[in-house]
C-alpha cells in the first residue's frame, strides 16, 4: 500500500515544474493576444460601445492576466521548493 502512495501520490521531480513555465508562456501569449483583440475591436467599435462591452473587455483582460500571474507564480514556487 505504501508504494501506491508513493507513486501516485508523491511528490513529482523537478523536471514537472517545466508545466508551468509551459503554462505561463502559453497564458502570456493568450493575453497579449487578448489585448490587441480588445483594441481592435474598440477601434472598430468605437460608435457603438456602451459600459457593458468595455466592461467585458476589461474583466477579459483581468482574467488573462490573472491566469499569467497563477501560473508563474507556481513556477516560481515549484522551482524554489524542489
Amino acid at each position: 500500500m505504501s508504494d501506491f502512495m508513493t507513486t501516485y501520490f508523491g511528490p513529482l521531480n523537478k523536471e514537472w515544474c517545466n508545466y508551468f513555465l509551459f503554462l505561463s508562456m502559453l497564458m502570456f501569449a493568450l493575453l497579449i493576444i487578448a489585448f490587441f483583440t480588445e483594441a481592435v475591436f474598440l477601434f472598430k467599435h468605437y460608435k457603438t460601445l456602451n459600459g457593458r462591452i468595455i466592461l467585458n473587455g476589461v474583466f477579459m483582460l483581468v482574467n488573462a492576466f490573472l491566469a499569467y500571474m497563477v501560473n508563474r507564480l507556481l513556477y516560481t514556487m515549484c522551482i524554489k521548493s524542489v
